[in-house]
């Protein structure tokens, strides 16, 4: 139930018609756990506890940079140096009283992906390397739980919705992240943020849209981007659409799978 000042707190949804009262009552019950507290994680984080869900789980073991700063916006000057999922914390407690934030200052691995999963409704990934997105995706299909996830680059970013432990509607199982992703790129191809830039609006811009899809799963409402690769480019300002299906050939849910919940991320 909503008391009375959540029923103002949330007003703006609750007379949304594809929201309401029950769609907002299916908010503050979800549980969501967010993979980094960086530049897509900020954002997420603030709008997801802006919208009143009810439990948000942080895992990140990083410490605050200076240079985060630039597109890292739930964190302040005074937070350099202090540990990112805490300082998360106390951001999202000062704008919602109302939402409980459960903190896991860690690395996520393949030995504590599964159990940390297994706690949450859904997984909003905003790790910023291959490796970590691939032990989340298949953590995901064997907790056979939701997972929205994003990537950055130094002008553009790409998103879509994972529900790979389902069917579609023609009856094929849905695509998983390495239907996508068959296999991460060549070591050295890739430039980390600190070699490379990135526009600091764009994580903003990309961590917004996370937070959108976030809910609209919640809730219930609009098409999803399951199948659907969400492209964007900062130096055009341009928005594509990617359709992807099921890969019988991938190494997950495919005719002939060689990964377990025992050999995640491999």
């Amino acid at each position: 139930m909503l008391d009375a000042s959540e029923l103002e707190r949330y007003a703006r949804h609750i007379v949304l018609r594809e929201i309401g009262g029950p769609g907002q009552a299916k908010l503050k019950a979800a549980r969501v756990l967010i993979v980094g507290a960086g530049g897509l994680g900020s954002p997420l984080l603030l709008y997801l506890a802006a919208a009143g869900v009810g439990t948000l789980g942080v895992i990140d073991d990083d410490r605050v940079a200076l240079s985060n700063l630039q597109r890292q916006v739930i964190f302040a000057t005074e937070d350099v140096g202090r540990a990112k999922a805490d300082r998360a914390a106390a951001a999202v407690r000062r704008l919602n009283p109302h939402v409980m934030v459960e903190t896991h200052p860690r690395r996520l691995s393949a030995e504590n992906a599964l159990e940390l999963i297994a706690r949450y409704d859904i997984v909003a990934d905003g790790s910023d390397n291959f490796a970590t997105r691939y032990i989340v995706s298949d953590a995901c299909y064997f907790a056979r739980k939701p997972l929205v996830t994003a990537a950055l680059g130094t002008f553009d970013g790409s998103l879509t919705t994972i529900r790979a432990h389902e069917r579609g509607s023609d009856g094929k199982p849905n695509p998983t992240y390495r239907c996508l992703f068959p296999e991460p790129p060549p070591p050295g191809t890739v430039p980390a943020c600190a070699e490379a830039g990135i526009l600091g609006a764009l994580p903003g811009v990309l961590g917004a849209l996370m937070a959108l899809e976030v809910v609209r799963e919640i809730v219930g409402f609009g098409e999803g981007l399951v199948g659907r690769l969400l492209m964007i480019d900062a130096r055009s300002l341009r928005f594509e659409m990617l359709s992807y299906a099921w890969d019988p050939a991938n190494p997950l849910s495919g005719e002939k799978p060689t990964i377990t919940d025992r050999s995640l991320g491999c």
